[in-house]
């Protein structure tokens, strides 16, 4: 038995010894500065004691601590036994998902929760981890290959079956994070057309909804409609040049498109107005139709790819405005009405964001100082403990905190990056890139939104937010991945 202990001693220390202790210390710095941007959040004017449990500081205090202790568990467990038993956690995790659909207990008009006595849990943060260990394990596997349509689609299963089940929970928001482990597919050879079909839909969305109402010169033309049209004319013939490796191809669409647009544009301005987005539609109808007839001619698939994204945007877009006001409930279609400026509704939709942006503004240079905040402390600002908690660091510590806060989450990203590149086996690498993946969406978008740059989607931010959950979840995440990289360089018995 002491021989047994000795080893297990001697294994733990040489787990220490290979352990990334930069990210380590930034893990606890975040945690430190997280709590003291709880305490600002909850605290209200009188309160003595900030260490009670029954306050919000004392109860994350708590969380902390059961954090650390989970990560060093974490690091104690033979890394190998991570990949062996991925798909029994990725399987458990989707049972959980299942069973919290049929949750009787609604949150915040949300089933997402489990209340077990005192306890409450949301299995859609632990389930990042368990779906990061399963694409890690699925793509490690030998003769694997991303362009396999087999492959791919099996991938995208293991990705959007926990997305289908989180929506089900009304959970939107934790199910869109999900969407990040696409940056890990593009690192691992995931073409990038993929990811600029993502990014033109958003432009098409954005730019469609934004400006379907205001009108062109002629009064019969929207800028909306017709400017989409336009970029997707554009985009396709710059998809040609680059996946078709055809320049004069390329040029001879754009070149066409654009003179026909521009003498229908002047026929309109000058001569009778009409709607020159009947023009615009009818040449993208025959943009796909050449695309399709240069496939056949050439033999190149790429052609009807492009001619794919070319139909794809053009069904997108004659889609988004009725997705807007007939899919979408009503307090998500008036977020992103408010995001886009549709819309002020300060008392409402927008209020969360308004409150927000004058916490962050009136901490001005150097901050009103530790629980000195005026708008969080008299709680003008809904959720400012959990989702809206950049606002606390923004107004108490003012620009420098809140851009040392940033720059404390960019040299943790930095930091995962050079780890999940340094793994020796694509295991290691790929569930490193989901880890920081997840991280950088989170960062990203609620920032974001707490600037009111990105739609209010309730998600926490990483270490800061209060909550068991979500810090376990991020603990889980991070210490999983820092023990794979301790294992790289131990020496296997």
């Amino acid at each position: 038995m002491a021989s047994v202990n000795t080893v297990s001693g001697d294994r733990g220390k040489g787990v220490l010894r290979s352990l990334d202790w930069w990210t380590v210390i930034i893990y606890v710095a975040l945690l430190t500065f997280g709590w003291f941007s709880v305490c600002g959040a909850s605290y209200t004017y009188g309160e003595t004691d900030l260490l009670s449990l029954d306050s919000r500081s004392g109860m994350q205090i708590v969380w902390i601590g059961t954090s650390m202790f989970l990560g060093l568990v974490l690091l104690l467990l033979d890394d190998r036994f991570y990949e062996t038993f991925a798909y029994v956690l990725f399987g458990f995790m989707l049972l959980l998902l299942f069973v919290t659909i049929f949750n009787p207990h609604t949150i915040k008009g949300s089933r997402s929760w489990l209340v077990l006595g005192p306890l409450r849990l949301q299995p859609a943060e632990f389930a990042k981890f368990a779906t990061a260990l399963a694409l890690a394990k699925f793509m490690s596997k030998y003769g694997y290959d991303i362009h396999q349509w087999k492959d791919f689609l099996i991938t995208l299963a293991i990705i959007f079956v926990p997305m289908f089940f989180i929506v089900m929970q009304r959970e939107t928001g934790s199910a869109l994070v999900y969407l990040c482990f696409f940056l890990m597919l593009y690192r691992e050879g995931m073409t990038g057309s993929v990811l600029f079909t993502g990014v033109a839909m958003v432009i098409y969305f954005v730019v469609g909804i934004r400006y379907a109402d205001v009108m062109l010169p002629d009064d019969a033309t929207s800028v909306g409609k017709f400017v989409v049209l336009m970029l997707i004319q554009l985009f396709s013939s710059g998809m040609v040049w680059v996946f078709c490796n055809d320049r004069a191809d390329a040029l001879r669409i754009a070149g066409f498109c654009l003179a026909v647009t521009v003498v229908c544009m002047a026929f309109s301005l000058y001569v009778i107005p009409f709607d020159v987005v009947i023009v615009q539609l009818v040449l993208s109808a025959l943009l796909i139709g050449y695309l399709l007839w240069q496939g056949l001619g050439t033999r190149m698939r790429n052609y009807y790819w492009v001619a794919l994204f070319a139909f794809g945007s053009v069904v997108f877009f004659n889609t988004a405005d009725y997705a807007l006001n007939h899919v979408l409930e009503g307090h998500q279609r008036t977020r992103i009405n408010v995001l886009l400026g549709l819309e002020e509704d300060l008392r409402g939709a927008g209020y969360n964001v308004n409150q927000s942006k004058i916490a962050i503004g009136s901490g001005g240079l150097e901050g009103k100082g530790f629980l000195n905040g005026t708008q969080t402390k008299l709680k003008y600002v809904p959720e400012q403990d959990t989702d809206f908690i950049f606002c606390t660091v923004g107004e108490e510590e003012g620009f420098l905190g809140a851009a040392g806060v940033l720059l404390l989450f960019l040299a943790l990203i930095l930091r995962l990056i050079h780890l999940a590149e340094c793994q020796p086996f694509r295991f290691g690498r790929i569930y490193g890139y989901c880890v920081l993946s997840v991280f950088l969406f989170h960062v990203f978008i609620n920032v974001g939104m707490v600037l009111g740059l990105t739609p209010v989607i309730g998600i926490p931010l990483p270490f800061f937010s209060y909550g068991g959950s979500s810090l376990w979840g991020f603990t889980f995440l991070l210490f999983i991945f820092l023990r794979i990289d301790a294992g790289r360089n131990l020496v296997r018995s």
